[in-house]
């Protein structure tokens, strides 16, 4: 005949404050309040609850009864490996968990695939508010974010009425670089850009488009260059303008190549992050050409490897940028009205600009 099998039930808060002789909320200060007790009494608690096998106080039960998560959550409307990934992402992403870390938080990442509108894990996050990163303003996740009673902080965009916002002078950032082009003589130019909206759109990108994108950062970069190139006489309309979905080094490579394909005498290419101008600095070496001198490839963000290979580019403080928007949002200041936080630029001159060739100069492509 078989024995039974008896497990021994791990040991409750009552039942460690019975083995103690002392109250449950003593036990419960012993790992939520310790300054509550002398050292010698959380250390005999502590120690009685490893000889009994007491876990701890259930952090759901804990949740439930202080309506409070102890975690910021940071929407990301890209898979998770992109937050890892991409270094202007990462950058941020590393500022608001020191300010997280700072206030005793927790970080909660809510990556949501940006081709799909399932909003189950915007409610379900147990978070006591949210950072919104860089999302188009007809995003159905930041709708989801928005109905929620916490407090939100939209970093870099979109601009909404009665919300926080961290972010920068992207118009004047661009303007300041594109005004740099011209004063070198370009004004055959190429763009390459980041998506502009929901929908999946790999290839050339009309003016209506652009001026319709729901990505407003985006929307103003170009508007921007737009505007700069419009008083030297420049054509918009006639500018090509190359859009890519999804942000990667490869993704501005083939850009490139859309460009310079269809009109293989641009002599600038103004890309608007330093990914995509690190895979435009790709496809001009693929090719033959020499950059500066037959081609100029300017970036925009700043990154590491931008630096490191001169990139002509516009720097933004990607970390401080997280850092305010984790302090806006645990700040426990009195709301009266919404705040903004506009961070600062550099533009860098790098050495991937020069004036365009000129057409006695002999022409290296392909």
């Amino acid at each position: 005949m078989a024995r039974s099998i008896h497990v021994r039930r791990p040991a409750t808060l009552a039942s460690l404050a019975a083995e103690l002789g002392v109250s449950r909320t003593t036990v419960s200060n012993a790992y939520n309040r310790p300054d509550q007790l002398s050292p010698e009494l959380r250390r005999r608690v502590l120690e009685t609850a490893r000889r009994l096998g007491y876990p701890g106080p259930d952090p759901v039960a804990r949740s439930l009864r202080t309506r409070k998560a102890g975690a910021v959550g940071l929407l990301l409307t890209e898979n998770l490996s992109y937050a890892f990934r991409d270094p202007a992402a990462l950058g941020f992403l590393e500022g608001l968990a020191l300010a997280c870390e700072g206030a005793g938080q927790g970080l909660h990442l809510v990556p949501v695939n940006p081709e799909r509108e399932d909003v189950a894990a915007v409610h379900r996050a147990g978070v006591d508010g949210f950072v919104v990163y860089s999302v188009p303003d007809d995003d159905p996740h930041l709708a989801a974010v928005l109905s929620r009673p916490v407090p939100t902080v939209v970093a870099d965009q979109p601009q909404i009425d009665g919300v926080d916002r961290v972010g920068i002078d992207d118009g004047s950032a661009i303007t300041e670089l594109a005004k740099r082009l011209i004063s070198l003589g370009h004004r055959r130019i190429g763009v390459v850009c980041m998506r502009l909206s929901r929908d999946r759109n790999d290839g050339f990108a009309t003016v209506e488009r652009q001026q319709s994108a729901h990505f407003h950062v985006q929307r103003t970069r170009l508007g921007g260059l737009a505007s700069a190139f419009e008083t030297v006489g420049v054509d918009w309309a006639g500018v090509p303008v190359v859009e890519r979905f999804d942000h990667s080094s490869a993704m501005g490579a083939s850009a490139a190549a859309q460009l310079l394909d269809a009109d293989p005498q641009i002599t600038a290419l103004i890309c608007t992050s330093d990914i995509l101008a690190l895979g435009a600095l790709n496809e001009a070496k693929r090719r033959g050409l020499r950059v500066p001198q037959d081609l100029t490839v300017t970036g925009f963000d700043g990154i590491a490897e931008a630096e490191r290979v001169g990139l002509t580019t516009v720097r933004q403080p990607v970390l401080e940028k997280g850092k305010a928007a984790g302090r806006l949002l645990l700040s426990p200041s009195e709301r009266t009205r919404p705040r903004s936080i506009t961070l600062e630029t550099e533009f860098m001159p790098g050495t991937t600009s020069a004036p365009p060739r000129t057409t006695e100069e002999r022409w290296f492509g392909p």
